[in-house]
């Protein structure tokens, strides 16, 4: 084990080398060989390997929960109707039929978050298609609106339109436009997130196999993700999310028998603390929630956590933190930084333990 670096705050600073720029198959990797850096707060022993050997810190017994949504082509080139371009980027549909969206104007070879639109401004998009501007969906000064509430029209059925017309969304670490299926996890069952869950992109299906061969248990859930923010730390918004009741089980099972239960992303924790009582029992459940996990609040459900590396300030940290101590985070992440961890959809990951 190295020496290691100690942040004093998480509000670091984080290397443009730093942040992937690509999928790891661009650089000549497979999916499951992404590093992975495992740590735990019972000893803040931390461990460097690759992600391919995730089974040797999993027991048999272990559940893993994951989340199945799959990521749509969310990015559209638009015009307002003066004709000026911006991207819109679709969040959230919402159960009356309209969207939230997320304006960004072009900004130096990227974009930028688009505030000072105005509710009936209309939107022209591709291949005969509008949006409609209603309202402010997101709390903000006057002037300073990043996500709105709009009316869309396709001329397509949504999921055949965005194949056509949309794609991922990227921000400027991207540079380069990637397909749709470097956007997925391999076991996206249900389209919906406008972003990846990107904590389960590194599975791959030897490995999965591998894993259940081992006694693993790996059981699903839905929650489709809305945009995030980079540029604003922002809190999350709510979001759609379906826990079955056969996961609900399998979550109590192993806690009763002493065993682990580590989410695949953050919004598999997000998901399952919305249907976890205050005693630690899982329910079955759906709905939307706007729950934000705080170190003050707690984590109930799960046992662990794999997650990617997050932003400085991101509000994903707080959640990290309700699971283990801020000295322990604020080591792994210099040991990340350290050691030239990469971070964003397509970067490294990190499983962390009570």
């Amino acid at each position: 084990m190295s020496t290691r670096t100690k942040l004093e705050t998480l509000d670091f600073k984080l290397p443009p080398e730093l942040e992937a720029s690509a999928p790891p198959e661009a650089r000549g990797l497979t999916r499951d060989a992404v590093r992975l850096m495992v740590s735990g707060t019972s000893d803040d022993r931390i461990v460097h390997t690759q992600f391919c050997r995730i089974g040797d810190y999993l027991k048999a017994g272990d559940v893993l929960v994951i989340n199945t949504s799959g990521t749509l082509n969310a990015a559209l080139s638009v015009q307002r109707a003066d004709g000026a371009p911006f991207a819109l980027h679709l969040s959230t549909h919402l159960p009356d039929g309209d969207w939230v969206i997320e304006l960004r104007a072009p900004h130096g070879g990227t974009t930028k978050p688009h505030y000072t639109a105005q509710p009936g401004e209309r939107y022209l998009l591709p291949g005969g298609g509008s949006a409609v501007l209603r309202a402010p969906y997101s709390a903000g000064e006057p002037g300073h609106v990043r996500l709105w509430r709009a009316t869309i029209s396709l001329p397509l059925p949504l999921l055949p339109y965005l194949k056509q017309y949309g794609a991922p969304i990227r921000y400027w670490y991207v540079p380069e436009t990637w397909d749709n299926s470097y956007y997925q996890t391999i076991y996206a069952t249900e389209m919906g997130s406008a972003e990846m869950p990107s904590a389960g992109r590194a599975f791959t299906t030897e490995l999965i196999t591998k894993l259940v061969a081992q006694g693993v248990q790996i059981v699903p859930l839905i929650l489709h993700t809305g945009v995030a923010s980079l540029e604003d730390k922002e809190p999350p918004y709510a979001e759609f999310y379906r826990v079955p009741e056969a996961t609900a089980r399998a979550i109590n099972s192993a806690h009763t028998a002493g065993s682990s239960v580590i989410a695949v992303g953050t919004t598999v924790v997000r998901a399952l603390e919305s249907v976890t009582s205050a005693d630690g029992i899982t329910h079955g459940g759906e709905g939307w929630t706007d729950l934000i996990v705080t170190p003050e609040r707690g984590v109930r459900a799960v046992d662990g956590l794999l997650t990617g590396l997050h932003e400085p300030r991101a509000t994903h940290l707080a959640m990290l933190e309700a699971l283990v101590s801020r000295d322990h985070l604020q080591l792994a992440y210099g040991e990340a930084l350290a050691h030239g961890y990469l971070w964003h959809e397509f970067g490294d990951l990190h499983l962390l333990r009570r």
